[in-house]
Protein backbone atom coordinates (compact mmCIF):
# COMPACT_ATOMS: atom_id res chain seq x y z
CA UNK A 1 0.00 0.00 0.00
CA UNK A 2 1.46 3.42 -1.26
CA UNK A 3 0.21 6.71 0.60
CA UNK A 4 1.50 8.87 -2.66
CA UNK A 5 -0.45 9.47 -4.96
CA UNK A 6 1.37 9.34 -8.40
CA UNK A 7 0.93 11.97 -10.91
CA UNK A 8 -0.64 11.30 -14.52
CA UNK A 9 1.68 12.73 -17.90
CA UNK A 10 0.90 12.83 -21.68
CA UNK A 11 3.58 10.79 -23.39
CA UNK A 12 4.86 14.11 -25.17
CA UNK A 13 5.36 15.41 -21.80
CA UNK A 14 6.87 12.57 -19.93
CA UNK A 15 9.63 12.70 -22.92
CA UNK A 16 10.39 16.10 -21.72
CA UNK A 17 9.95 15.86 -18.15
CA UNK A 18 12.87 13.05 -18.19
CA UNK A 19 15.51 15.37 -19.12
CA UNK A 20 14.88 16.95 -16.13
CA UNK A 21 14.05 15.36 -13.04
CA UNK A 22 15.41 12.10 -12.18
CA UNK A 23 11.78 10.16 -11.88
CA UNK A 24 7.62 10.96 -12.40
CA UNK A 25 6.29 8.82 -10.42
CA UNK A 26 7.54 9.21 -7.26
CA UNK A 27 7.23 11.98 -4.24
CA UNK A 28 10.79 12.55 -4.02
CA UNK A 29 12.83 13.78 -7.19
CA UNK A 30 16.10 15.55 -7.80
CA UNK A 31 16.41 18.71 -10.52
CA UNK A 32 19.10 18.37 -13.41
CA UNK A 33 20.34 20.01 -16.25
CA UNK A 34 18.31 23.12 -15.83
CA UNK A 35 20.31 26.45 -15.34
CA UNK A 36 20.50 27.43 -11.43
CA UNK A 37 18.24 30.50 -11.91
CA UNK A 38 15.75 28.23 -13.17
CA UNK A 39 15.37 25.49 -10.50
CA UNK A 40 15.80 28.83 -8.07
CA UNK A 41 12.86 30.58 -10.12
CA UNK A 42 10.81 27.16 -9.94
CA UNK A 43 11.52 26.21 -6.07
CA UNK A 44 10.46 30.12 -5.62
CA UNK A 45 7.22 29.54 -7.51
CA UNK A 46 6.59 26.30 -5.57
CA UNK A 47 5.26 27.85 -2.66
CA UNK A 48 2.50 29.70 -3.83
CA UNK A 49 0.57 26.93 -6.05
CA UNK A 50 -0.60 24.11 -5.30
CA UNK A 51 0.85 22.41 -8.26
CA UNK A 52 3.51 19.74 -8.20
CA UNK A 53 6.78 21.19 -9.16
CA UNK A 54 7.15 18.85 -12.18
CA UNK A 55 3.42 19.97 -13.63
CA UNK A 56 4.35 23.77 -12.51
CA UNK A 57 7.64 23.33 -14.72
CA UNK A 58 5.37 22.01 -17.70
CA UNK A 59 2.77 24.89 -17.28
CA UNK A 60 5.01 27.95 -16.42
CA UNK A 61 8.56 26.72 -17.56
CA UNK A 62 8.77 25.04 -20.52
CA UNK A 63 8.04 27.39 -22.96
CA UNK A 64 10.60 29.59 -21.57
CA UNK A 65 13.50 27.20 -22.13
CA UNK A 66 14.79 25.67 -25.74
CA UNK A 67 14.61 22.01 -24.87
CA UNK A 68 15.40 21.08 -28.90
CA UNK A 69 18.86 20.35 -27.83
CA UNK A 70 18.54 18.22 -24.94
CA UNK A 71 16.94 15.11 -26.35
CA UNK A 72 19.71 13.21 -25.84
CA UNK A 73 20.71 14.67 -22.53
CA UNK A 74 21.59 12.10 -19.76
CA UNK A 75 22.03 12.96 -16.12
CA UNK A 76 24.67 10.21 -15.46
CA UNK A 77 27.08 10.90 -17.84
CA UNK A 78 30.29 11.76 -16.00
CA UNK A 79 29.27 9.84 -12.75
CA UNK A 80 31.65 7.51 -12.85
CA UNK A 81 34.88 9.63 -13.75
CA UNK A 82 33.32 12.10 -10.88
CA UNK A 83 32.81 8.82 -8.49
CA UNK A 84 36.34 7.43 -9.00
CA UNK A 85 38.07 10.71 -8.63
CA UNK A 86 35.79 11.40 -5.06
CA UNK A 87 36.44 7.75 -3.70
CA UNK A 88 40.48 8.92 -4.12
CA UNK A 89 40.04 12.22 -2.40
CA UNK A 90 37.91 11.21 0.49
CA UNK A 91 38.12 7.76 1.24
CA UNK A 92 41.44 7.74 0.78
CA UNK A 93 42.13 11.13 2.31
CA UNK A 94 38.92 11.67 4.25
CA UNK A 95 38.44 15.50 3.18
CA UNK A 96 35.06 15.97 4.31
CA UNK A 97 34.35 19.12 2.72
CA UNK A 98 34.76 17.57 -0.86
CA UNK A 99 31.60 16.64 0.31
CA UNK A 100 30.31 20.20 0.23
CA UNK A 101 30.68 21.32 -3.09
CA UNK A 102 28.09 19.21 -4.69
CA UNK A 103 24.96 20.62 -4.29
CA UNK A 104 21.07 18.88 -5.17
CA UNK A 105 17.88 20.64 -5.50
CA UNK A 106 15.25 18.35 -4.54
CA UNK A 107 11.51 18.18 -4.39
CA UNK A 108 10.06 16.74 -1.42
CA UNK A 109 5.86 16.43 -2.31
CA UNK A 110 3.32 14.77 -0.23
CA UNK A 111 4.98 14.73 3.02
CA UNK A 112 2.98 15.79 6.19
CA UNK A 113 3.33 18.79 8.02
CA UNK A 114 5.49 16.49 10.94
CA UNK A 115 7.60 15.25 8.41
CA UNK A 116 8.28 19.07 7.13
CA UNK A 117 9.27 19.73 10.11
CA UNK A 118 12.06 17.01 10.63
CA UNK A 119 13.36 17.66 7.09
CA UNK A 120 13.98 21.48 7.79
CA UNK A 121 15.60 20.78 10.86
CA UNK A 122 19.36 21.20 9.49
CA UNK A 123 20.96 24.53 9.38
CA UNK A 124 23.13 24.59 6.70
CA UNK A 125 20.21 23.52 4.03
CA UNK A 126 17.76 26.06 1.80
CA UNK A 127 13.95 25.02 2.27
CA UNK A 128 11.07 26.84 0.65
CA UNK A 129 7.80 25.03 1.67
CA UNK A 130 4.10 25.24 0.30
CA UNK A 131 2.08 27.87 2.03
CA UNK A 132 -1.50 27.37 4.03
CA UNK A 133 -1.97 31.22 3.82
CA UNK A 134 -2.09 30.94 -0.10
CA UNK A 135 -3.04 27.73 -1.13
CA UNK A 136 -6.53 26.30 -0.38
CA UNK A 137 -6.81 22.64 0.99
CA UNK A 138 -10.66 21.74 -0.36
CA UNK A 139 -9.36 19.90 -3.16
CA UNK A 140 -8.68 16.23 -3.62
CA UNK A 141 -6.19 14.97 -6.00
CA UNK A 142 -6.89 11.18 -6.93
CA UNK A 143 -9.94 11.91 -5.10
CA UNK A 144 -8.34 11.88 -1.67
CA UNK A 145 -8.14 14.67 1.04
CA UNK A 146 -4.37 15.90 1.42
CA UNK A 147 -3.31 13.56 4.09
CA UNK A 148 -1.05 11.66 5.05
CA UNK A 149 -1.97 7.68 5.90
CA UNK A 150 0.10 5.86 8.10
CA UNK A 151 0.01 2.32 6.07
CA UNK A 152 0.26 0.93 10.14
CA UNK A 153 -2.81 2.71 11.25
CA UNK A 154 -4.44 2.32 7.99
CA UNK A 155 -3.73 -1.28 8.46
CA UNK A 156 -5.09 -1.26 12.26
CA UNK A 157 -8.64 -1.78 13.62
CA UNK A 158 -8.33 2.36 13.82
CA UNK A 159 -7.71 2.80 10.45
CA UNK A 160 -11.32 3.31 9.37
CA UNK A 161 -12.16 5.92 11.97
CA UNK A 162 -8.54 7.69 11.02
CA UNK A 163 -9.71 8.12 7.45
CA UNK A 164 -13.36 9.28 8.52
CA UNK A 165 -12.16 12.00 11.33
CA UNK A 166 -9.48 13.25 9.35
CA UNK A 167 -11.67 13.45 6.19
CA UNK A 168 -14.75 15.29 8.49
CA UNK A 169 -11.91 17.75 9.48
CA UNK A 170 -10.86 18.70 5.97
CA UNK A 171 -14.95 18.98 5.27
CA UNK A 172 -15.22 21.14 7.56
CA UNK A 173 -12.30 23.37 6.75
CA UNK A 174 -13.79 23.36 3.08
CA UNK A 175 -17.20 24.68 4.04
CA UNK A 176 -15.54 27.30 6.46
CA UNK A 177 -13.32 28.63 3.60
CA UNK A 178 -15.86 30.21 1.93
CA UNK A 179 -17.90 31.35 5.17
CA UNK A 180 -15.00 33.38 6.33
CA UNK A 181 -13.93 34.81 2.86
CA UNK A 182 -17.78 36.36 2.62
CA UNK A 183 -17.19 37.15 5.93
CA UNK A 184 -13.89 39.38 5.69
CA UNK A 185 -15.30 41.18 2.33
CA UNK A 186 -18.14 42.16 4.56
CA UNK A 187 -16.20 43.28 6.97
CA UNK A 188 -13.47 44.90 4.91
CA UNK A 189 -15.27 46.35 1.12
CA UNK A 190 -12.66 46.61 -1.41
CA UNK A 191 -11.00 49.99 -1.43
CA UNK A 192 -11.54 51.92 -4.53
CA UNK A 193 -7.77 52.26 -5.62
CA UNK A 194 -7.26 48.03 -5.37
CA UNK A 195 -7.64 46.14 -8.28
CA UNK A 196 -9.85 43.01 -8.14
CA UNK A 197 -6.71 40.48 -7.70
CA UNK A 198 -5.53 41.81 -4.72
CA UNK A 199 -8.83 42.65 -2.93
CA UNK A 200 -9.26 38.94 -3.66
CA UNK A 201 -5.54 37.66 -2.99
CA UNK A 202 -5.83 39.79 0.41
CA UNK A 203 -9.20 38.38 1.60
CA UNK A 204 -7.99 34.54 0.27
CA UNK A 205 -5.26 35.07 2.70
CA UNK A 206 -7.03 36.68 5.49
CA UNK A 207 -9.85 33.57 4.85
CA UNK A 208 -7.26 30.85 5.02
CA UNK A 209 -5.22 31.95 7.70
CA UNK A 210 -8.42 32.31 10.09
CA UNK A 211 -9.22 28.39 9.61
CA UNK A 212 -5.67 27.12 8.94
CA UNK A 213 -6.14 25.37 12.82
CA UNK A 214 -8.43 22.93 11.75
CA UNK A 215 -6.36 21.40 9.10
CA UNK A 216 -4.27 18.45 11.06
CA UNK A 217 -0.59 17.76 11.13
CA UNK A 218 -1.12 15.42 9.10
CA UNK A 219 -1.76 17.64 5.79
CA UNK A 220 0.85 17.17 3.23
CA UNK A 221 2.94 19.96 1.77
CA UNK A 222 5.44 19.89 -0.61
CA UNK A 223 8.98 21.14 -0.13
CA UNK A 224 11.69 22.20 -1.73
CA UNK A 225 15.19 21.51 -1.06
CA UNK A 226 18.35 22.59 -1.67
CA UNK A 227 21.72 21.05 0.17
CA UNK A 228 25.12 19.69 0.02
CA UNK A 229 26.11 16.59 -0.15
CA UNK A 230 27.78 16.93 3.25
CA UNK A 231 24.35 18.60 4.49
CA UNK A 232 22.22 15.40 2.49
CA UNK A 233 24.38 12.79 4.40
CA UNK A 234 23.74 14.39 7.83
CA UNK A 235 20.09 14.74 7.25
CA UNK A 236 19.25 11.23 5.68
CA UNK A 237 21.03 9.22 9.13
CA UNK A 238 19.33 11.36 11.12
CA UNK A 239 15.61 10.32 9.21
CA UNK A 240 16.81 6.75 9.00
CA UNK A 241 17.29 6.77 13.13
CA UNK A 242 14.35 8.82 13.45
CA UNK A 243 11.14 7.47 15.30
CA UNK A 244 8.46 8.57 13.44
CA UNK A 245 7.65 5.54 10.38
CA UNK A 246 7.22 8.33 7.42
CA UNK A 247 10.40 9.91 7.77
CA UNK A 248 12.72 6.75 7.76
CA UNK A 249 10.98 5.37 4.71
CA UNK A 250 11.03 8.94 3.09
CA UNK A 251 14.50 8.87 3.72
CA UNK A 252 14.70 5.69 1.81
CA UNK A 253 13.39 7.21 -1.06
CA UNK A 254 15.54 10.40 -0.86
CA UNK A 255 18.28 8.38 -0.76
CA UNK A 256 17.41 6.88 -3.85
CA UNK A 257 16.83 9.95 -5.70
CA UNK A 258 20.23 11.84 -4.44
CA UNK A 259 22.06 8.33 -5.40
CA UNK A 260 21.18 8.93 -9.09
CA UNK A 261 23.07 12.69 -9.39
CA UNK A 262 25.64 12.55 -6.08
CA UNK A 263 26.15 9.09 -5.25
CA UNK A 264 29.62 9.81 -4.35
CA UNK A 265 29.07 12.26 -1.55
CA UNK A 266 26.48 9.25 -0.02
CA UNK A 267 28.65 6.52 0.54
CA UNK A 268 27.97 6.27 4.04
CA UNK A 269 25.24 6.93 5.07
CA UNK A 270 24.33 3.29 4.97
CA UNK A 271 27.79 2.01 6.22
CA UNK A 272 27.60 -0.08 9.26
CA UNK A 273 30.56 1.79 11.00
CA UNK A 274 29.46 5.03 9.86
CA UNK A 275 25.98 5.90 8.88
CA UNK A 276 24.35 3.28 10.60
CA UNK A 277 26.89 3.35 13.63
CA UNK A 278 25.46 7.12 14.05
CA UNK A 279 21.87 6.15 13.72
CA UNK A 280 21.78 3.80 16.55
CA UNK A 281 24.03 6.21 18.61
CA UNK A 282 21.02 8.52 18.63
CA UNK A 283 18.29 6.52 19.09
CA UNK A 284 19.86 5.28 22.25
CA UNK A 285 20.16 8.72 23.50
CA UNK A 286 17.02 9.70 22.65
CA UNK A 287 15.59 6.23 24.48
CA UNK A 288 17.45 7.26 27.32
CA UNK A 289 16.32 10.65 27.52
CA UNK A 290 12.84 9.78 27.04
CA UNK A 291 12.98 6.91 29.84
CA UNK A 292 14.13 9.36 32.56
CA UNK A 293 11.91 12.16 31.24
CA UNK A 294 9.02 9.52 32.27
CA UNK A 295 10.49 8.93 35.29
CA UNK A 296 11.12 12.43 36.58
CA UNK A 297 8.00 13.73 34.55
CA UNK A 298 5.65 11.41 34.55
CA UNK A 299 2.83 12.05 31.58
CA UNK A 300 -0.32 12.38 33.98
CA UNK A 301 1.39 14.80 36.54
CA UNK A 302 -0.78 17.96 36.04
CA UNK A 303 1.42 20.90 34.24
CA UNK A 304 2.70 24.04 35.29
CA UNK A 305 0.74 26.96 33.52
CA UNK A 306 3.04 28.87 31.59
CA UNK A 307 2.86 32.47 29.60
CA UNK A 308 3.05 31.89 25.67
CA UNK A 309 6.47 33.41 25.89
CA UNK A 310 8.57 33.56 28.82
CA UNK A 311 12.23 34.66 28.66
CA UNK A 312 13.89 32.19 30.59
CA UNK A 313 17.71 32.84 30.30
CA UNK A 314 19.83 35.69 29.74
CA UNK A 315 23.36 37.55 30.57
CA UNK A 316 22.68 40.42 32.65
CA UNK A 317 25.80 42.20 31.67
CA UNK A 318 25.04 41.55 27.94
CA UNK A 319 25.41 44.93 27.39
CA UNK A 320 28.80 45.56 28.53
CA UNK A 321 30.14 42.60 26.89
CA UNK A 322 28.49 43.81 23.09
CA UNK A 323 30.59 46.47 23.53
CA UNK A 324 33.32 44.54 23.99
CA UNK A 325 32.97 42.58 21.34
CA UNK A 326 32.01 45.63 19.15
CA UNK A 327 35.55 47.00 19.70
CA UNK A 328 37.66 43.92 19.37
CA UNK A 329 37.86 43.94 15.47
CA UNK A 330 38.80 46.93 15.44
CA UNK A 331 41.25 47.01 18.46
CA UNK A 332 44.86 45.36 18.81
CA UNK A 333 44.06 44.20 22.60
CA UNK A 334 43.16 40.58 24.00
CA UNK A 335 39.39 40.25 25.16
CA UNK A 336 40.18 40.32 28.58
CA UNK A 337 41.64 43.82 28.25
CA UNK A 338 38.91 45.47 26.04
CA UNK A 339 35.71 44.22 28.20
CA UNK A 340 37.92 45.53 31.72
CA UNK A 341 38.41 49.13 29.88
CA UNK A 342 34.34 48.85 28.70
CA UNK A 343 33.65 48.30 32.34
CA UNK A 344 35.73 51.62 33.31
CA UNK A 345 33.72 53.44 30.23
CA UNK A 346 30.99 55.61 31.10
CA UNK A 347 27.13 55.14 30.27
CA UNK A 348 27.17 57.84 27.25
CA UNK A 349 31.18 56.04 25.95
CA UNK A 350 29.65 53.30 25.99
CA UNK A 351 26.16 54.76 24.25
CA UNK A 352 28.81 55.74 21.41
CA UNK A 353 29.99 52.51 20.81
CA UNK A 354 26.56 51.17 20.44
CA UNK A 355 25.45 53.45 18.38
CA UNK A 356 28.31 53.63 16.21
CA UNK A 357 27.49 49.68 15.89
CA UNK A 358 23.84 49.84 14.80
CA UNK A 359 24.72 52.91 12.43
CA UNK A 360 21.43 54.80 10.37
CA UNK A 361 20.02 51.68 9.88
CA UNK A 362 17.24 52.47 6.56
CA UNK A 363 15.77 49.11 6.74
CA UNK A 364 15.49 45.78 8.34
CA UNK A 365 17.47 44.08 5.92
CA UNK A 366 20.74 46.05 7.05
CA UNK A 367 22.50 44.50 10.03
CA UNK A 368 25.07 45.19 12.51
CA UNK A 369 28.02 42.93 12.20
CA UNK A 370 29.15 40.22 14.42
CA UNK A 371 29.28 41.26 17.97
CA UNK A 372 25.75 41.06 18.55
CA UNK A 373 26.26 37.66 18.18
CA UNK A 374 27.34 38.01 21.84
CA UNK A 375 24.08 38.21 23.97
CA UNK A 376 21.93 35.00 23.83
CA UNK A 377 18.33 34.80 24.67
CA UNK A 378 16.33 31.46 25.86
CA UNK A 379 12.79 31.94 25.07
CA UNK A 380 10.38 29.06 26.37
CA UNK A 381 7.16 29.35 24.11
CA UNK A 382 3.95 28.08 23.59
CA UNK A 383 2.03 28.84 21.06
CA UNK A 384 -0.54 27.05 18.12
CA UNK A 385 1.34 24.72 15.99
CA UNK A 386 0.71 26.94 12.36
CA UNK A 387 3.10 29.54 14.98
CA UNK A 388 5.49 27.06 15.25
CA UNK A 389 5.71 26.19 11.58
CA UNK A 390 6.86 29.74 10.56
CA UNK A 391 9.43 30.37 13.58
CA UNK A 392 10.75 27.03 13.41
CA UNK A 393 12.42 27.87 9.72
CA UNK A 394 14.58 30.16 11.46
CA UNK A 395 17.32 27.64 11.99
CA UNK A 396 20.55 29.62 12.78
CA UNK A 397 18.95 29.69 16.49
CA UNK A 398 18.59 27.17 18.47
CA UNK A 399 15.42 25.18 18.26
CA UNK A 400 13.54 22.28 20.11
CA UNK A 401 10.13 21.17 20.65
CA UNK A 402 8.28 18.53 22.15
CA UNK A 403 5.73 16.19 20.99
CA UNK A 404 2.54 17.87 19.58
CA UNK A 405 -1.02 16.45 21.31
CA UNK A 406 -4.07 18.17 22.37
CA UNK A 407 -2.27 18.56 26.41
CA UNK A 408 -2.21 22.23 26.14
CA UNK A 409 -5.58 23.15 24.56
CA UNK A 410 -6.05 24.86 21.47
CA UNK A 411 -6.16 28.79 19.84
CA UNK A 412 -9.85 29.75 18.00
CA UNK A 413 -9.23 33.15 16.01
CA UNK A 414 -11.75 35.58 16.89
CA UNK A 415 -12.49 36.03 13.73
CA UNK A 416 -13.96 32.82 13.94
CA UNK A 417 -16.14 34.06 16.34
CA UNK A 418 -17.07 36.97 14.58
CA UNK A 419 -18.79 34.75 11.93
CA UNK A 420 -20.50 32.77 13.82
CA UNK A 421 -18.79 29.49 13.21
CA UNK A 422 -17.15 29.03 16.54
CA UNK A 423 -19.37 25.82 17.48
CA UNK A 424 -18.31 24.42 14.20
CA UNK A 425 -14.13 25.13 15.10
CA UNK A 426 -14.56 23.63 18.40
CA UNK A 427 -16.27 20.60 17.39
CA UNK A 428 -13.61 19.64 14.62
CA UNK A 429 -11.02 20.10 18.14
CA UNK A 430 -12.75 17.78 19.94
CA UNK A 431 -13.05 15.60 16.90
CA UNK A 432 -8.93 16.23 16.70
CA UNK A 433 -8.13 15.19 20.24
CA UNK A 434 -10.60 12.14 20.79
CA UNK A 435 -9.02 10.56 17.15
CA UNK A 436 -5.63 11.46 19.16
CA UNK A 437 -6.69 9.87 22.42
CA UNK A 438 -7.14 6.64 20.49
CA UNK A 439 -4.03 6.96 18.69
CA UNK A 440 -2.15 7.31 21.72
CA UNK A 441 -1.32 3.88 22.92
CA UNK A 442 -1.45 1.71 20.00
CA UNK A 443 0.55 4.26 17.70
CA UNK A 444 2.50 6.71 19.97
CA UNK A 445 4.14 8.29 17.47
CA UNK A 446 1.70 8.55 14.55
CA UNK A 447 -0.75 10.19 17.11
CA UNK A 448 0.14 13.06 16.25
CA UNK A 449 -0.94 13.43 12.95
CA UNK A 450 -4.53 14.06 14.09
CA UNK A 451 -3.92 16.66 15.89
CA UNK A 452 -5.06 20.25 13.94
CA UNK A 453 -2.76 22.92 13.64
CA UNK A 454 -4.70 24.97 16.02
CA UNK A 455 -3.46 23.30 19.12
CA UNK A 456 -0.61 24.81 21.37
CA UNK A 457 3.05 23.08 21.34
CA UNK A 458 5.83 24.08 23.56
CA UNK A 459 9.21 24.55 21.94
CA UNK A 460 12.39 26.80 22.78
CA UNK A 461 14.31 29.47 21.07
CA UNK A 462 17.40 30.04 22.21
CA UNK A 463 19.53 32.77 19.88
CA UNK A 464 21.87 35.66 19.84
CA UNK A 465 20.49 39.36 19.40
CA UNK A 466 22.24 39.17 15.92
CA UNK A 467 19.23 36.49 14.93
CA UNK A 468 16.86 37.87 17.42
CA UNK A 469 16.81 41.44 15.55
CA UNK A 470 16.25 39.39 12.23
CA UNK A 471 13.18 37.12 13.41
CA UNK A 472 11.88 39.86 15.35
CA UNK A 473 11.74 42.45 13.11
CA UNK A 474 10.19 40.05 10.23
CA UNK A 475 7.80 38.07 11.88
CA UNK A 476 6.15 41.27 13.49
CA UNK A 477 5.70 43.10 10.30
CA UNK A 478 2.34 44.07 9.73
CA UNK A 479 1.88 41.34 7.17
CA UNK A 480 2.24 38.58 9.44
CA UNK A 481 0.03 36.00 10.84
CA UNK A 482 -1.17 37.46 13.92
CA UNK A 483 -0.13 33.95 16.17
CA UNK A 484 3.67 34.70 15.38
CA UNK A 485 3.61 38.26 15.46
CA UNK A 486 1.91 38.06 18.96
CA UNK A 487 5.15 36.01 20.05
CA UNK A 488 7.62 38.17 18.64
CA UNK A 489 6.04 41.61 20.04
CA UNK A 490 6.04 39.31 23.44
CA UNK A 491 10.11 38.45 23.07
CA UNK A 492 10.91 42.20 22.01
CA UNK A 493 9.29 43.36 24.99
CA UNK A 494 10.62 40.65 27.39
CA UNK A 495 14.75 41.70 25.73
CA UNK A 496 13.60 45.37 27.03
CA UNK A 497 12.25 44.85 30.63
CA UNK A 498 13.08 41.84 31.72
CA UNK A 499 16.78 41.23 30.63
CA UNK A 500 16.92 44.93 30.50
CA UNK A 501 18.87 45.02 27.96
CA UNK A 502 16.78 48.39 26.45
CA UNK A 503 19.73 49.44 24.44
CA UNK A 504 19.64 46.34 22.32
CA UNK A 505 15.95 46.21 21.83
CA UNK A 506 16.04 49.60 20.63
CA UNK A 507 18.72 48.51 18.21
CA UNK A 508 15.54 46.41 16.63
CA UNK A 509 13.67 49.87 15.37
CA UNK A 510 11.91 47.85 12.57
CA UNK A 511 9.98 46.17 15.10
CA UNK A 512 6.30 46.83 14.77
CA UNK A 513 4.05 46.89 17.55
CA UNK A 514 1.51 48.45 15.36
CA UNK A 515 -2.49 46.77 15.80
CA UNK A 516 -3.30 43.98 13.71
CA UNK A 517 -4.36 45.52 10.27
CA UNK A 518 -7.82 44.52 8.86
CA UNK A 519 -5.99 42.30 6.03
CA UNK A 520 -2.41 41.67 6.81
CA UNK A 521 -1.79 40.92 3.31
CA UNK A 522 -3.33 44.12 1.70
CA UNK A 523 0.05 46.07 1.96
CA UNK A 524 2.08 43.59 0.41
CA UNK A 525 -0.45 42.51 -2.51
CA UNK A 526 -0.41 46.33 -3.26
CA UNK A 527 3.57 47.17 -3.93
CA UNK A 528 3.79 43.18 -5.76
CA UNK A 529 0.86 44.86 -8.10
CA UNK A 530 2.90 47.85 -8.60
CA UNK A 531 6.42 45.90 -9.31
CA UNK A 532 4.17 43.73 -11.79
CA UNK A 533 3.01 46.89 -13.68
CA UNK A 534 6.35 48.50 -13.65
CA UNK A 535 7.73 45.52 -15.35
CA UNK A 536 5.24 44.91 -17.66
CA UNK A 537 5.53 48.97 -18.12
CA UNK A 538 8.97 48.35 -19.39
CA UNK A 539 8.86 45.27 -21.51
CA UNK A 540 6.15 46.95 -23.56
CA UNK A 541 8.18 50.39 -23.79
Amino acid sequence: MTPYVAEEFTPEEEDILRRYFTNLDEPVFALVNLPEVVKGALFARYSRTRLSLRRLFLEEFVGELDVAGDETIDATIGLRRAEELYDRVFFEYGDDSVAQLGGVHLACEQASNLLTKILERGRLMAYLEQSTRYIAYDDRPGGRFRYYRDPDVLSSPLGARYISDLDRLFEVYAELVPTMMAHFRERVPQAPGDSDFVYRQAINAKAFDAVRGILPAASLSNLGIYGTGQAYEALLVRMRAHPLPEARSYAELMLRELRKVIPSFLKRVDLPDRGEATGRYATDCRERLEDLAGEFFPPEAPIDPAPTVDLTDFDPDAEVKLVAAALYASSHQCDRAIEARVRQMTVEERVRVLAALVGDRASRRQRPGRALERPTYRFDVLSDYGAFRDLQRHRLMTIEWQRLSPRHGYVRPPEVDEAGVGERFDEAMDRSAALHGALAEPFPEQASYAVSLAYRVRYLMEMNAREAMHVIELRTSPQGHPSYREVCQQMHHLIADVAGHRAIAEMLRFADHSDEPELERIEAERRAEERRQARDGASAG
